[in-house]
């Protein structure tokens, strides 16, 4: 393998690291002067994105961009599905909404995606030197690999060679390596330049039995293993990660804690990852209707089905928890759709979201909610205040409020200069514990971020680790040297 030689990164299953391997390499090869840019064809996530042309991506490829030192461009993900119930997605293609499909729906079209898939590849080769492909899930899914558009057939296509992620931390490293291999057609499997064995605790010392025998029952070649790290920050594709916060009956009484309500369909939940950085602070998600009071703050973050969670909160008995800590003096802060839900109403007459239909909101704000098109899909700068910030909207909902003063000032969106009266975002209540805005990664400015904390009480001085662009660019700087240090790619 070659510096210039297209990488398709495939998994023996779902957040086995891909992602976060695509990125390491990325930045690698960015350092060693080469013009490399990340892709995948088709990704399955409601956490996304805006590139600086306003259009829609997966937020894995933000990161692998970011690593590359390159801007995001909507070629790195051309298709990009947003579930919205068990069997159904709102396809974004080229970074727009085309449809809402049911998975069967969805995979009768798939040789159309295919195409558009490979037609942004193209685009996307014809400007750097290499590409470094992420695959999705597991890619030696029998009943579904005729009809696989991310894996080995866009692999096949870029002319790549795969090389396969495994994760060990989740126990059966050897089964997932032979198992996937076994399940593959000889071409596919010829394809399979080695492996890379990730999340290994440890002394890798004690593995090397275990790569011998990978390496003997395969002909193929082990490149390496990417050990466990916890000393850098990369964020995360898939909202697994939201499993290993604090449950709220281990919170340290000590610490100030911020809930997040853990809501079925969330989307964007790297909003938190600011907050939950600051090693000072404690993040908590609730599922269940629990006694909130142990909480400097709720929020309650993005989500795909607005209507479908709301109607969640109210069956699950966590509606009724909200207004109490709402009516007892709490801080709440809701975004995007979260937003929504603080809401008198959500009207969704069209059905973006399912059936036509509308719901009643906790009523914690005095505005009211139709879901209507267009997507509203924009990097936005604005204002706290004198605290100024810069984040992202991605959402069909039009918020107008009935009493209750604007959150928010907009300076520019997609680069356009915003005049009134459109200017405005989110809204507040009249002491100021409500909140809703529909900017997401408002906590990455630092000064959006500071300002909140004291809104909610937190002294800022008590709080030494507050994330920065310049510490984004350090953590790809050490993932980097951790890949380089684990990883030989020949």
């Amino acid at each position: 393998m070659t510096g210039k030689k297209n990488i398709a990164f495939l998994g023996t299953g779902s957040d086995v690291g891909k992602s976060i391997v695509a990125a390491a390499y990325c930045r690698s090869l960015r350092d060693k002067g080469i013009k490399v840019a990340p892709f995948k064809a088709q990704n399955m996530s409601n956490n996304s994105g805006i590139t600086p042309e306003g259009l829609e991506i997966g937020r894995a490829q933000i990161v692998q961009a970011e690593a590359a030192g390159i801007a995001p461009h909507v070629d790195m993900n051309p298709i990009l599905l947003k579930p919205t119930s068990e069997k159904g997605s709102q396809v974004v293609l080229n970074g727009l909404v085309h449809d809402n499909q049911s998975a069967m729906d969805y995979h009768k079209t798939k040789d159309f995606y295919f195409q558009k898939a490979c037609e942004a590849f193209d685009r996307l080769k014809s400007r750097y030197e290499c590409i470094i492909l992420e695959g999705a899930g597991s890619c030696a899914e029998v009943n579904l690999m005729k009809s696989d558009i991310v894996n080995f057939r866009m692999a096949e296509y870029a002319k790549a060679d795969v090389i396969l992620v495994a994760d060990i931390h989740r126990g059966g490293v050897f089964a997932q390596i032979l198992g996937t291999l076994a399940c593959l057609p000889e071409k596919y499997r010829d394809m399979i330049k080695g492996f890379i064995i990730n999340r290994f605790r440890g002394d890798p010392e004690l593995f090397k039995d275990g790569i011998k025998w990978i390496e003997q029952k395969t002909n193929k070649k082990v490149f390496g293993i990417m050990p466990w790290y916890s000393h850098f920050r990369i964020d995360a594709e898939d909202s697994v990660e939201i499993e290993n916060t604090i449950p709220i009956s281990k919170l340290n009484k000590k610490k100030p804690a911020l809930g997040i309500i853990k809501l079925p369909h969330i989307s964007n939940f790297t909003d938190i990852h600011s907050l939950s950085a600051i090693k000072e602070l404690q993040t908590a998600f609730v599922d269940t209707p629990a006694d909130l009071s142990v909480f400097k703050a709720l929020i309650i973050p993005g989500t795909k089905n607005t209507r479908s969670d709301m109607e969640w909160l109210i069956k699950s008995k966590i509606a009724d928890k909200i207004k109490e800590y709402a009516n007892s003096g709490g801080h709440i802060l809701g975004i995007c759709g979260g937003f929504q839900i603080l809401g008198k109403d959500i009207k969704d007459p069209q059905g973006h979201e399912g059936r036509p239909g509308a719901i009643k909101g906790l009523s914690l704000l005095n505005v009211s909610t139709k879901i209507i098109s267009p997507k509203i899909t924009t990097i936005t700068l604005f204002s706290w205040g004198k605290a100024k910030g810069q984040g992202y909207e991605i959402h069909m909902g039009n918020t107008k409020i009935i009493s209750g003063s604007p959150l928010f000032e907009i300076h520019k969106r997609n680069n356009q200069n915003i005049g009134k009266p459109d200017n405005l975002d989110g809204c507040k209540s009249k002491n100021n514990k409500i909140m809703g805005t529909y900017i997401h990664g408002l906590f990455d400015s630092k000064q959006i971020l500071l300002k909140w904390i004291r809104q909610i009480g937190i002294n800022e001085m008590d709080l030494k680790n507050i994330s920065t662009n310049s510490d984004k660019e350090n953590n790809y700087k050490l993932l980097k040297e951790h890949f380089e240090k684990n990883i030989t790619l020949k």
